[in-house]
């Protein structure tokens, strides 16, 4: 694992929870205090970049986007043949990777979110051209320790990191809204709060386990002339649809640029 930050601990903690022995993990992180923290933690050795990936299978790259290229320099020249490369790092492309790493490594992108830090992410994979289908199986092994995990082209990464990929912070947003509003209406925010959150959490599961569209829900719980019918007429008036298109297309558009910058 290199890179301990808050996204490859919620990958250790997966692993590890999922039976993953500690003792085959190893974990790499610049910032000495994290090291020591994690080595701590989750019982695992820590060690320099390249010494962390001379005998690893499976290396999984969680550092911020601008420290890759770097990293992969680093540790090039001591990877174990044939081991899987997977990148948690968002909107580098799998040929700016593999310009980092020698020819044929076995490699796969990931647009995880951070949701994998409570268990519930969603991980999308994309192989690099000629990545072996057992790597990719590795990847989704690994990926599935902390949430679902699907596969994409990589043509298709910018809309996912539009849709899932900065999708928390659109339930974010919402939920700090409806908690406003809320204490607007006279609620103390705590309550607003636990409302706001319970509701969010039940909205979800029943679209999860129903398999029913989220508009025959919605109406489901719309009574012609009811409080919600005048609720949602409002927020039709608002745009609040194609306000989400907008959003979600400029930041589809901001992650294409960023991948070719």
């Amino acid at each position: 694992m290199l890179g301990a930050g808050r996204m490859g601990q919620a990958v250790l903690a997966g692993l590890i929870g999922a039976g993953w022995p500690p003792e085959r993990i190893t974990a790499s992180d610049a910032h000495a205090p994290t090291a020591a923290s994690v080595a701590e933690r989750f019982g695992i050795e820590v060690a320099d970049a390249p010494a962390a990936v001379a005998h690893a299978d499976v290396v999984v790259v969680a550092v911020k986007p601008h420290d890759v290229a770097g990293l992969l320099d680093d540790i090039s020249a001591s990877l174990v043949p044939g081991a899987t490369v997977i990148s948690l790092a968002a909107g580098l492309t799998t040929s700016t990777l593999a310009a980092h790493l020698p020819a044929g490594t076995a490699l796969v992108r990931v647009m995880p979110n951070t949701p994998a830090l409570v268990g519930q992410g969603m991980s999308v994979l994309s192989p690099a051209p000629g990545c072996p289908a057992a790597a990719l199986e590795t990847a989704r092994t690994v990926l599935a320790a902390v949430g679902e995990v699907r596969e994409v082209a990589e043509s298709s990464q910018d809309a996912v990191t539009a849709v899932s990929g900065s999708g928390p912070a659109y339930v974010f947003h919402v939920a700090e809204a409806m908690i406003d509003a809320g204490v607007l209406l006279g609620l103390p925010r705590p309550l607003a709060r636990d409302l706001t959150v319970q509701t969010l959490l039940g909205a979800a599961t029943m679209l999860r386990d129903s398999g029913e569209h989220p508009a025959v829900l919605r109406e489901n719980v719309t009574s012609p002339g009811g409080t919600t019918a005048q609720a949602l007429h409002v927020l039709d008036d608002a745009g609040v649809k194609a306000a989400f298109a907008r959003a979600m297309r400029a930041c589809r558009d901001r992650s294409a640029e960023l991948a070719g910058s």
